[in-house]
């Protein structure tokens, strides 16, 4: 279970720091292309490992009035086109039971997200497909809650698993992150991964959307590789104040590479 092979590279126990990566939502196809480009030229650069990310649906948006994706048939056409384009493993989420079986289709990774990381059904659904499953951790739980989770993962015939932390809920429209969850979720034995876009969210925080504070990002992220986080897991966006989702948390696309160059440099250090 760990290492585990996400093809062309391993992830976790003795491997290299590697990098979830992508705008937090598909918000065309020019633009998903585009930032799929731009983040596959700076992991060329820095010579990091490296998924590419979006996703179809954002079923858990605050509002009913916000946007959600251009839908499953388009978007998971948008993905394949940016695996096939560009050679790179691919992660995206899944909030039903019935979208499964065609998301493992066309990604190499399927999430799931944070709120549902209690719902056996989906979880035991998307272990049956063989394909990597990234189990988010919801900010209601405790690391070791995460050990059932994982199980229903491997009595579904699938070992392979990755844990993400997000941070906690501490109190209302604010989000705390406990960087002994770390490794309290590597005990498990499965490559734990640092959530740092979604860890700097307030909730809730705008009234009917999410609010963040994304100065903070590069100081929880470097918190996160110190504590000997796996992998990172950061939204990036060319244009963050006008994303379509999650505009207060995505990480500026220009500002990318200085500190992605910062956390492989932290990691090797703790690696030594």
């Amino acid at each position: 279970m760990n290492p585990l092979f996400i093809p062309p590279f391993h992830a976790g126990k003795g491997k290299p720091l590697f990098f979830i990566m992508g705008p937090c939502v598909i918000e065309s196809r020019s633009h998903t292309l585009y930032m799929a480009e731009m983040l596959t030229k700076i992991a060329n650069e820095l010579q990091i490992p490296f998924v590419f990310k979006a996703s179809w649906d954002k079923a858990n948006r605050t509002s009913i009035q916000s946007y959600r994706g251009p839908g499953l048939e388009e978007g998971l056409k948008i993905l394949k086109e940016v695996r096939e384009t560009f050679h790179m493993p691919v992660l995206t989420d899944v909030h039903e039971v019935s979208h499964v079986d065609t998301v493992a289709e066309v990604v190499d990774i399927l999430q799931i997200p944070a709120f549902l990381s209690r719902q056996t059904d989906l979880i035991a659904a998307a272990a049956k497909t063989g394909k990597i499953v990234n189990i988010k951790k919801g900010q209601f739980l405790a690391p070791g809650d995460m050990k059932e989770a994982v199980k229903k993962c491997v009595d579904s015939g699938n070992e392979n698993v990755m844990l993400t932390e997000r941070g906690v809920s501490f109190g209302y429209h604010n989000l705390i992150s406990d960087m002994r969850a770390i490794p309290m979720m590597q005990e498990l034995d499965v490559p734990v991964i640092f959530d740092a876009t979604h860890s700097a969210q307030l909730p809730g925080g705008r009234g009917s959307e999410t609010g963040g504070m994304r100065s903070y990002i590069p100081h929880v992220a470097r918190a996160a590789v110190a504590a000997g986080a796996d992998g990172i897991f950061m939204e990036v966006h060319h244009d963050p104040d006008r994303a379509l989702s999650d505009s207060a948390t995505q990480w500026p696309l220009d500002k990318a590479y200085k500190l992605i160059a910062d956390l492989k440099i932290i990691a090797a250090i703790v690696r030594e």
